[in-house]
C-alpha cells in the first residue's frame, strides 16, 4: 500500500534585509525585471494570466509559500498563521480552479497582520469584498468552488507558481505590469541595476523634452547599421 503524502509546515523563512526590501519597493516590476537580467528576468516573471484584482495595486515583500492539494486550501491557513508583517503569501494548487484558495475572510486577517499582499496560482473568490478592503491580490482564476481543508499541504517549501520557482524568502514584487520573483541572492544587484536604469530614463525624458529624437537617444541608428538593415527613402510600391 502506498503511504499517504505527509504534510509539513516550516515556521521560519530566510528574510532579506528590510532596508533592501524598502529600496526594491521604490521600483516597478518593469525596472526590476530589466535589472534582474535577460535570463533570470524571464525566469522570474509570472505569465500575463497572473492579474491584479484592482488597478493600482502594488506589493513587495519576502515570499511565504503554500502548496495546496487540488480542491484543498489547508496550506493557506497554515501560511497565514506563520506569516509576519510585510510578507507576501504565494499560494498554488498547480493552477487549477478547483477549490478557491483565497477569499475575503482570509484577506481580512492578512490585512490585520500587516501582510504586503497575496499571489494566487489558482482560484480566488469574494472579489468585490476584497476590492473594498483594498488589500493587494493577484490571481490566475476566479471561482467560488468550495475548498476542502484536509491536505496534504506544505508551507515554506520551494514551489512552482505560474511557471516560476519560488523559494521562501525570495522577493516578490507586483504591480499593474504583473508579478516578478527575485531570488534572494540576486536582490541587491537587481535593485542596483534598477536604480541605474531609472536614472537613465530620467535623462532620456529630459532629452526628449529638449526635442531630441528617441531613435537617436536609444542608439537605434547604430543598431540598424550594425544589423545591416536597409533604409529606402521611398514607398514600398515605389521600390518595386
Amino acid at each position: 500500500m502506498t503511504a499517504p503524502l505527509k504534510s509539513i509546515i516550516y515556521r521560519q523563512i530566510p528574510r532579506p534585509d528590510p532596508p533592501l526590501v524598502a529600496r526594491a519597493a521604490r521600483f516597478g516590476v518593469a525596472d526590476l525585471h530589466e535589472g534582474l537580467g535577460e535570463i533570470a528576468g524571464r525566469m522570474g516573471l509570472m505569465s500575463p494570466a497572473m492579474t491584479p484584482i484592482a488597478p493600482g495595486q502594488k506589493l513587495c515583500g519576502p515570499a511565504v509559500t503554500a502548496w495546496n492539494f487540488p480542491g484543498d486550501n489547508l496550506a493557506i491557513h497554515a501560511a497565514l498563521w506563520v506569516a509576519e508583517a510585510g510578507d507576501v503569501l504565494v499560494l498554488t494548487n498547480g493552477g487549477g480552479h478547483q477549490g478557491a484558495l483565497w477569499g475575503d475572510v482570509a484577506c481580512t486577517y492578512a490585512q490585520r497582520k500587516g501582510l504586503a499582499g497575496t499571489v494566487v496560482h489558482g482560484a480566488m473568490r469574494d472579489v468585490d469584498a476584497i476590492r473594498a478592503l483594498g488589500y493587494p491580490v493577484w490571481s490566475t482564476a476566479v471561482s467560488v468552488e468550495h475548498p476542502k481543508k484536509r491536505g496534504p499541504a506544505a508551507v515554506n517549501v520551494p514551489v512552482v507558481a505560474d511557471g516560476v520557482r519560488v523559494e521562501p524568502g525570495d522577493l516578490v514584487v507586483g504591480d499593474s505590469d504583473g508579478v516578478l520573483v527575485i531570488p534572494r541572492a540576486l536582490i541587491e544587484q537587481t535593485v542596483d541595476r534598477a536604480e541605474a536604469r531609472a536614472a537613465a530614463e530620467v535623462e532620456f525624458r529630459r532629452r526628449i523634452g529638449e526635442g531630441e529624437v528617441l531613435f537617436g537617444i536609444l542608439g537605434m541608428d547604430r543598431i540598424v547599421a550594425e544589423l545591416g538593415i536597409e533604409i529606402h527613402d521611398c514607398t514600398w510600391g515605389g521600390d518595386r
